[in-house]
Order: C-alpha cells, then structure tokens, then sequence
C-alpha cells in the first residue's frame, strides 16, 4: 500500500526531480510533487512524497528527517490525511 510523506522545510529552488532521487535510496517513489502558491506559482517550501511500501517509507523517514537538501535541514514524517 502507497504511503503519503510530508517534506518541509525545502528551499524555493529545490525540484521535484532532486526530492525524488534523495528518496529513491530508500525505494520505489511512486510520485514527488512540491506545493505551489496558486496566486504566484512559486514554491511554498513543502511537498508530497509517496513510496510504494510502507517500509521504505519508514526508512527514508528516519534517515532524511533532519538531512540537508539544497542547503536547508528537511523535516520528514508521515503525511496527515486531509481535512
């Protein structure tokens, strides 16, 4: 079953692509997306990643919360569901 990860903290200029080969250490990425402002279609700082397992997801959580992307400290856990 295909988990959801949250990732802040990202700097503006990180991609999607960069987001997806950091975790693709820890298995298969089903997708990577960053959140965009809708009113100026820049980057909010967060994002979307969900792995194919639940334990490669764990894996990657515990190994990338805390790591540095783009030159910013990442916080990495589970995605809360929608309101």
């Amino acid at each position: 079953m295909a988990v959801q990860i949250y990732v802040g903290n990202l700097s503006y200029s990180t991609t999607e692509g960069e987001i997806r080969s950091a975790f693709e250490k820890f298995g298969e990425v089903s997708s990577a997306k960053i959140v965009m402002d809708r009113d100026s279609g820049r980057p909010k700082g967060f994002g979307f990643v969900e792995m194919a397992d639940s334990a490669s997801a764990e894996k990657a959580i515990s190994s990338l919360d805390g790591a540095d992307l783009g030159g910013r400290n990442i916080k990495v856990n589970l995605a809360k569901p929608k309101r």
